[in-house]
């Protein structure tokens, strides 16, 4: 557990670092886009996540990887100069907490929030909407919702809106009953 945390907060501080150099020189905008689009690139690519993750890769191996896929993704100057700096100290692995704590920050900064909403299949159009009016009206905010799809929640939903989570998922009132009859 110390190790989740050790590695948020170096995400935290890279990508305080990303946020404020890109709203100095006036990137935030193109940066944020180059973020979304690495969020995406590392969702579909195992052997991105493989090369981020793996102590079998260099640092020299991660800064060139992660140059040649600043390239060909055609990200700002500033976005590519981060890449290689991120890999060259050794930190390609916190790019996942980077990511996430870089659209915290330019949420934060343009009043928005984020929400990752989780179920257990895909949402149809309908259940979206109705789910982004609810957190809407709930936290008085726009949300910026990222849906994902975990069967193992079985059925329900979990919101995760910051430090907060809001878990109606069966998963987890099957665990609570779980829980419960073994305290009986």
């Amino acid at each position: 557990m110390a190790d989740d945390s050790r590695t948020s907060d170096v995400g935290d501080r890279y990508a305080r670092a990303l946020f404020d150099l890109a709203n100095e020189t006036g990137t935030i905008r193109a940066v944020a886009g180059d973020v979304a689009a690495l969020r995406r690139m590392r969702a579909d690519s195992a052997d991105l996540r493989t090369l981020l993750a793996s102590p079998a890769f260099t640092s020299t191996d991660k800064v060139n990887a992660l140059g040649a896929l600043a390239a060909k993704a055609k990200f700002s100057e500033t976005t590519r100069k981060f890449l290689g700096l991120l890999a060259a100290n050794g930190r390609a692995a916190a790019l996942p907490d980077v990511i996430t704590a870089f659209e915290a920050l330019d949420a934060a900064a343009r009043g928005a929030v984020s929400a990752v909403v989780t179920t257990a299949a895909p949402m149809s159009a309908a259940q979206s909407k109705a789910v982004a009016e609810a957190l809407r009206t709930a936290l008085g905010k726009a949300p910026e919702i990222e849906t994902r799809v975990d069967p193992a929640l079985l059925g329900g939903i979990r919101v995760r809106v910051g430090s907060k989570l809001f878990d109606a998922s069966l998963r987890s009132k099957l665990d609570s009953l779980k829980f419960a009859l073994k305290r009986a």
